[in-house]
């Protein structure tokens, strides 16, 4: 429990709720031009199921009510998904890159890392990720329609086990991406003797905090739609992104420091 002290200190330092809300505020940007890739993706493979799986993850990261308002988003722009829209490629990746800004300098800072990367270098680095971290979510979003699938036409007690497959294919890849992000986006290589177990435990505790909202969420909406009216599935996003942002944050700097103790 005494380690755990720093990382709490840490936890309300000015700095780090900086970074956070840069990051949170740039997934918020990001967030619906990547959806619309996704859901273009599964309209043009015909694949319903893989649609209905982007919706699923939506619920399952942001809570259902932000699933309606996706789902009356996407039936905001009729005829949006005949062809590929090189506008929402362009601008996913012109916000995604945005939160990999923060985010490196963040974790040079918990890593003892006195010089970032030059913008053009994080750029780079910064587009490799979004396409590292992009397939990881198409790929979990086609083994999960699979699943779901194959589900349907193999009687009840696959159809049972489908939603804890879906769950630990879900935690797999967060894991994998956050392993992606805390070895490749430091200004310097990091051991992955430390990485793997800091994006193990991060992946957990990303999966605590949804647990952990779910619970709370129709009390929580309540109060967000009294506050914020029409706008509150916007504040949803950027508040679980604050939360998931700063438990990152709180992982990169467990890592490091346990690496300077032991050294």
């Amino acid at each position: 429990m005494r380690k755990l002290i720093p990382t709490v200190k840490y936890l309300f330092e000015v700095e780090v709720h900086v970074y956070a809300f840069s990051i949170a505020a740039n997934v918020l940007l990001s967030f619906f031009p990547f959806l619309l890739v996704l859901i273009w993706f599964a309209r043009l493979a015909g694949w319903n199921t893989a649609e209905q799986s982007v919706y699923f993850a939506m619920s399952d990261l942001f809570g259902p009510e932000v699933e309606k308002q996706i789902r009356s988003g996407i039936g905001w722009v009729p005829n949006r998904f005949s062809h590929f829209s090189y506008t929402s490629v362009l601008l996913l990746l012109f916000t995604a890159n945005g939160i990999f800004e923060p985010l490196e300098v963040a974790l040079n800072r918990a890593w003892g890392i006195t010089e970032n990367r030059s913008f053009f270098k994080n750029q780079l680095v910064s587009m490799g990720l979004i396409f590292a971290c992009g397939s990881l979510s198409i790929l979990s979003i086609i083994l999960s329609s699979l699943s779901r699938d194959y589900a349907q036409t193999s009687g009840p007690v696959l159809g049972i086990m489908a939603p804890f497959y879906d769950k630990f294919l879900s935690i797999s890849l967060t894991m994998a991406s956050l392993f992606a992000i805390y070895w490749v986006l430091p200004n310097r290589k990091i051991p992955i003797a430390r990485v793997v177990p800091t994006a193990i435990t991060v992946g957990f505790a990303l999966e605590a905090l949804k647990l952990i909202l779910h619970l709370i969420w129709p009390w929580f909406l309540r109060k967000l739609q009294i506050e914020y009216g029409p706008f509150y599935w916007a504040v949803i996003i950027v508040f679980v992104s604050f939360l998931a942002s700063m438990i990152i944050l709180a992982g990169a700097e467990w890592s490091g420091r346990s690496r300077d103790e032991a050294i």
